[in-house]
């Protein structure tokens, strides 16, 4: 009796083990998910403002602003990562055209509320590449954890569902890189 309440005892000990590993996995992929958050956030809130730069200086292109305050408006709205990967892709495409845009008018490439914007959505961009890449690794690391034999045995039970990765539009090689913005 006494050695099969050791084996038990044993046992709990290791299941505790596994489950607590997994909620520290659970929430580092959290975290990277919320660092992610708040880069996408400052990204979006420079939108507004390089829209209003550019306005000034390209009266005509409504299209252009539209669609980009539109895709803006989608990456804040987005729900879940593969959402917010969609709409991420689409801002970007959208900020693509916006900064064409700049080839055309020489007063506006040599604004220089313009040139810090551009310089701040930069580094943003920056900062969001290697957000993805961490918050890819937590997930990836967390998926295989919930995997893994016998963590698999107590994962579904427990709540611990499979987490999705923060793919770019353009597929994971992109994520590998540094998005450059070039003007």
């Amino acid at each position: 009796m006494e050695i099969l309440l050791v084996i038990l005892g044993i046992i709990v000990v290791i299941l505790i083990g596994i489950y607590n590993r997994l909620v520290a996995l659970r929430q580092t992929s959290n975290q990277a998910w919320s660092d992610i958050e708040v880069q996408l956030k400052q990204r979006q809130d420079l939108v507004p403002q390089l829209v209003n730069t550019v306005k000034g200086y390209a009266k005509h292109e409504k299209g252009t602003f539209k669609e980009v305050i539109e895709a803006r408006n989608a990456a804040v709205s987005a729900n879940n990562v593969q959402d917010q990967a969609q709409a991420e892709g689409m801002l970007s495409a959208a900020l693509g055209k916006l900064f064409a845009l700049s080839e055309a008018y020489p007063d506006l490439k040599a604004n220089t509320n313009f040139m810090q914007l551009q310089d701040e959505l930069s580094d943003v961009e920056n900062k969001i590449a290697a957000s993805r890449r961490f918050y890819n690794n937590a997930v990836q690391e967390y998926n295989t954890g919930r995997e893994q034999f016998p963590a698999v045995l107590i994962a579904g039970p427990f709540g611990f569902r499979e987490r999705e990765f923060f793919e770019a539009p353009e597929g994971r090689a992109a994520l590998q890189t540094a998005p450059t913005v070039e003007f």
